[in-house]
């Protein structure tokens, strides 16, 4: 079996691309949609056909890829019929076998920090992924979403833990930089739900967790209840952008931003915006096919685009196209994003 543990840095997500080297089909679990360029090009470069997305749970914390990656490649989502989402291909539930190539992934449902929370292990009993309901040394939150402890420490005793101690895990999340850890490892190491802890103990530390909302939690859940086609707009009525259109990575302030690579690349099927000045923009150089509109001028002028296509905000360092675009954003284009460093970043790349 062909295998890669992919990781998101911004919500500490792993993915995980599982091949059948024989027929060339895949899958992958838990994608997150910011991620759907990476995970393209990988499957291309490894020579894969994409036949399932397999989402562990409907998550609160990101956006999962998966109703992209059926819009781009054809694949179909895989969920638990107790997740209750909607636009599901194949939904799953306890006992249940999900094949592709030679390789089959059988279902457990380990409810307990959601209701449709399921954990896919390879036939071999090899290896298991336990998205949020077991994680390395920790376990999956239960204060939301359904969420119940009795409930989660039922689902690791039985669905996980009665399986060989040198299984390997493989979790939806990681915060402390460890990639992987076995059902022996949990079952003396875990702080809430091994070494012999009761029912009763685990009960108490998670009623004394006290943890903070996922940050993502009024865009992610109406999301990944119709398997990640982003809704127009937020709980909280503000309108949100699309998703996974492009490489992008957000800043520390939240600005969205692709490369001067990947600008350089597309740049034929977008609309090149530079917010300098008329005459800064001359003197200093420009993209070819770029329009030059002002910083001051862009809220006028853009009443006029089609909110449809891509834009990329430029300046030269990134700072004025970054707020630029922010504002974009605000205005209801969900395809925006700034040339990360600008004009200094793209000379330097053409030098």
């Amino acid at each position: 079996m062909l295998f890669r543990q992919l990781f998101d840095h911004e919500t500490w997500t792993y993915t995980y691309l599982l091949g059948d080297e024989e027929t060339g089909e895949a899958v992958l679990i838990d994608p997150v949609i910011d991620q759907v360029e990476r995970d393209i090009k990988l499957l291309n470069e490894l020579g894969l056909k994409l036949v399932y997305t397999i989402d562990t749970h409907a998550h609160a914390d990101h956006i999962t890829a998966a109703g992209l990656l059926r819009k781009r490649l054809g694949c179909k989502a895989v969920m638990s019929a107790a997740a209750g989402a909607e636009g599901v291909d194949l939904p799953v539930g306890d006992g249940d076998r999900v094949k592709f190539g030679n390789i089959e992934l059988e279902v457990r449902a380990t409810p307990g920090h959601t209701d449709g929370c399921v954990t896919f292990v390879t036939s071999d009993h090899k290896h298991a992924f336990t998205g949020d309901a077991l994680f390395i040394r920790g376990t999956g939150r239960t204060d939301f979403q359904q969420g119940s402890a009795e409930t989660l420490y039922r689902s690791i005793h039985d669905k996980i833990f009665t399986l060989p101690d040198d299984t390997i895990i493989w979790p939806a999340h990681d915060y402390k930089g460890m990639t992987f850890t076995s059902v022996g490892e949990e079952k003396r190491h875990n702080p809430r739900v091994g070494d012999g802890k009761t029912k009763d103990e685990f009960v108490a530390i998670m009623d004394q967790l006290h943890l903070p909302a996922p940050k993502k939690l009024d865009i992610a859940v109406p999301a990944n209840l119709h398997v990640g086609v982003v809704p127009p707009s937020s709980m909280s009525g503000e309108p949100l952008p699309e998703r996974g259109w492009a490489a992008i990575e957000r800043s520390p302030d939240g600005i969205p931003e692709v490369t001067v690579d990947w600008v350089a690349e597309h740049k034929g099927a977008v609309r090149l915006v530079d917010v300098r000045e008329i005459d800064e923009a001359e003197s200093d150089g420009k993209i070819e096919g770029v329009d030059v509109v002002p910083m001051g001028t862009v809220d006028e002028a853009s009443k006029a685009w089609d909110k449809e296509i891509p834009v990329i905000t430029i300046c030269r360092s990134g700072r004025r196209s970054g707020r630029v675009a922010l504002e974009l954003e605000k205005l209801g284009f969900k395809r925006i994003a700034s040339m990360r460093g600008g004009m200094v970043a793209w000379n330097s790349q053409q030098a």
